[in-house]
């Protein structure tokens, strides 16, 4: 079974998380210990993906 590290999409430095090619993740929130941000991501079969969130929005009154 072959396993990888998850990189940081921001520094590309190595997480503390490991995937495997069975890994599945939704709405993931990795914790970067060199940057120091958290992000959330998706995994399925080693490929990750950034899930951006939409900013809030301000009401008009």
């Amino acid at each position: 079974m072959f396993e990888e590290w998850i990189l940081c999409p921001i520094c590309r430095s190595k997480t503390r998380n490991r995937i495997r090619e069975d890994t599945v993740l939704k709405n993931y929130p990795l914790y970067c210990p060199k940057c120091r941000q958290e992000i959330l991501i998706e995994v399925a079969n080693l490929k990750i993906t950034v899930i951006t969130e939409p900013d809030t929005q301000m009401q008009s009154r």
